[in-house]
């Protein structure tokens, strides 16, 4: 298993001594003066030469030597965002475990029973599907089709989203219809299309396994196998999922060759021209909120309106959950519907402001067809701008 995720505390002193040593080396200063002084004093020796690096990137300027002094700092001292109106402004930082509920807390039992229930076809009606048959390791906790295929090989509506960052978020599925992680579990269990089960068929196999019935008692004390101690066991497991160590963690832990010069100049952009951090924030990378792409189809064979089904309010048509961007790069085809095969596309995608349906005929007297969020713009990035930010994305 990867080492765990840094602590602030300690991300925070590796962020003090990698400053120290950079200004020991005179790479902080641009002025050609050698400094070397006592950890926590080279940002005031420097701070002229940051000034002047921060003016020139307000100018336009992408000198990445000047990128290299400013983003050496922790992240909260980073050059400034580019942040829409109204956007909640949470910045980028290392990753850290995912929380525990107070009703579920983790313990080795638990996620060794959830490894197997996660793993065992026999949870499904037919005994061939389990959850890993479409959230494979192998293939970014995906299953790396454009939609997922389920019971008796019905094709689903939708991509199979990456499980290793759903315990950060408040809400489940491309729709938010599954609330918590628990909560979560049992959906594809029961659905016609995925595992196509009943809650009380899979309940009774539980209880006929002497090996689960040992196990749940190992975990759980003993009493009867139920819904609730399954979901538990699931969730504590996809608790163990999140990704790490990836060249951005490393980046963010202080090595900073951790990030090649292309690759830095697009988290610079991801931040500022590209606008990518409007919706894709925080440690996370992900408002895990819903926004609409303009590609629903809309009164057409593909059509799927989204967050619109769970809620009823014409506002949510269209809409999706944010996905994160960690562990982007193993994990395609990308959005809702699978839309894009790769990364590329969708950055095209984003340059160009999204796409943006028109109604025709009785659809524009229809409270319910779909908005393209006004977040979207086009953005006027080059063809090198948009390479630096693929190799950004790269390291995620």
């Amino acid at each position: 298993m990867s080492a765990p995720a840094p602590t602030s505390a300690s991300f925070n002193a590796r962020q003090r001594l990698r400053r120290y040593l950079y200004a020991c080396l005179g790479l902080m200063t641009l002025a050609g003066i050698v400094l070397c002084v006592a950890p926590g004093k080279a940002d005031d020796h420097s701070g002229a030469a940051l000034e002047n690096c921060q003016r020139q990137l307000a100018d336009g300027s992408q000198d990445i030597s000047c990128l290299r002094a400013l983003y050496r700092q922790t992240p909260a001292h980073w050059p400034a965002a580019y942040w829409s109106e109204g956007v909640a402004r949470r910045e980028l930082g290392p990753l850290l475990p995912p929380p525990e509920p107070a009703d579920n807390p983790g313990t080795a039992q638990k996620v060794a029973l959830g490894q197997r229930l996660f793993e065992d076809p026999k949870l499904s009606a037919s005994g061939q599907i389990a959850c890993a048959n479409c959230h494979d390791r192998q293939l970014g906790w995906g299953d790396g089709k454009r939609v997922s295929f389920g019971h008796d090989r019905q094709p689903g509506r939708r991509n199979a989203m990456d499980v290793s960052m759903a315990p950060y978020s408040a809400h489940q599925f491309w729709d938010g219809r599954g609330g918590s992680l628990e909560n979560q579990a049992q959906f594809p269990i029961h659905d016609p299309v995925e595992m196509a089960n009943t809650i009380a068929r899979m309940e009774r196999y539980l209880r006929r396994d002497a090996g689960y019935r040992e196990q749940f008692d190992a975990a759980f004390g003993p009493g009867r196998i139920a819904m609730d101690k399954v979901a538990k066991s699931i969730a504590a497991f996809q608790r163990t999922l999140y990704p790490r160590n990836r060249g951005f963690d490393r980046y963010l832990a202080g090595r900073d060759n951790a990030l090649s010069d292309n690759q830095l100049l697009g988290l610079h952009l991801f931040r500022t021209k590209a606008r990518c951090i409007n919706c894709h924030n925080g440690p996370t990378m992900s408002d895990d909120a819903f926004h609409n792409l303009g590609i629903h189809f809309f009164g057409r064979e593909l059509e799927d309106l989204g967050r619109y089904g769970v809620t009823g309010n014409p506002a949510d048509s269209g809409a999706f959950r944010t996905p994160s961007l960690r562990n982007v790069p193993r994990n395609g085809p990308y959005m809702h519907n699978g839309l894009f095969p790769n990364l590329e596309g969708i950055v095209n995608m984003y340059n160009a402001g999204a796409f943006r349906p028109r109604p025709v005929g009785e659809q524009a007297n229809d409270p319910s067809f779909p908005t393209t969020d006004p977040l979207l713009q086009p953005l006027g990035l080059s063809a090198a701008e948009r390479q630096a930010l693929l190799d950004f994305l790269s390291t995620l």
